[in-house]
């Protein structure tokens, strides 16, 4: 729960989501703590699931991933009664780097990134098509991003 923060773990927080290689030092004296105080809350913010995982995050063009595409995946509606199944096969697809379940006219989005386009054309035919229960794809392609982040707005919350 946000109200179980003090205002040092949100500083943590927030410094942490800009820039996880900082040290515990440097933290530390920005937030105006002694470095074991520090330590201590950014091990309870892990243990109690607010820091999930401390990752370098990847230029996916520079590692030669240049083709986004996000896809709106419609299930039949036996494909629905098994949607544990259709999400089981979607996490075997390292492709795909994000996937929700929606409401609406289709079940699923997809983001999923490839070398190119043609790269996307056999993940489709040879492994998204293939899915039991996939009824319908509108794959749509990103031309350019104009906004990427993975930094929460935390300044929106009320602790």
């Amino acid at each position: 729960m946000p109200s179980d923060l003090d205002p040092f773990e949100r500083k943590i927080l927030a410094i942490l989501q800009t820039d996880s290689s900082r040290s515990n030092a440097d933290m530390a004296e920005e937030i105006g703590l002694s470095e074991a105080p520090c330590w201590r809350r950014v091990q309870r913010l892990k243990k109690a699931g607010y820091i999930r995982a401390q990752v370098s995050l990847l230029d996916r063009r520079m590692v030669g991933l240049n083709a986004q595409v996000f896809a709106m995946v419609k299930l039949t509606a036996v494909g629905r009664s098994n949607l544990s199944e259709f999400s089981d096969a979607i996490r075997q697809f390292p492709e795909v780097l994000d996937c929700y379940v929606l409401m609406g006219s289709v079940d699923f989005m997809l983001r999923i990134v490839t070398k190119d386009i043609e790269a996307y054309e056999r993940f489709f035919f040879e492994k998204l098509s293939q899915v039991p229960g996939v009824e319908d794809v509108n794959s749509m392609v990103a031309l350019s991003e104009i906004k990427s982040t993975t930094e929460l707005p935390l300044s929106q919350i009320e602790f």
